[in-house]
């Protein structure tokens, strides 16, 4: 299991700013917090995905690659950091219950 915290620079008001993710041994996302500009702090898993907030369908890839994309900085951060941001994070509205 990993733990990413994703920045992501860009002028997008309606965009997320930074991304927490959870990944499995396999490379899919387990778990995913976004924060947007404006403070709000959703989650999702794959009970609970919105047209705002989901899991990513493919594999994630090495967090190196994410790293080297000059609009995104990308660390691994510990499990105890990502739960903390879990709590505070809401599911999203109107999220769906997908199998």
């Amino acid at each position: 299991m990993e733990y990413w915290k994703v920045d992501w620079s860009h002028d997008f008001q309606s965009e997320p700013t930074t991304f927490y993710s959870e990944i499995g041994g396999d490379g899919y996302e387990i778990r995913k917090i976004q924060i947007y500009w404006d403070g709000r702090m959703l989650k999702s898993d794959k009970f609970h995905e919105s047209g705002e907030i989901g899991l990513s369908e493919i594999p994630v890839g090495a967090i190196e690659d994410v790293a080297s994309q000059p609009e995104f900085s990308a660390a691994l951060v510990n499990q105890g950091e990502f739960e903390q941001v879990w709590e505070l994070a809401s599911w999203p509205i109107g999220n769906s219950h997908s199998s």
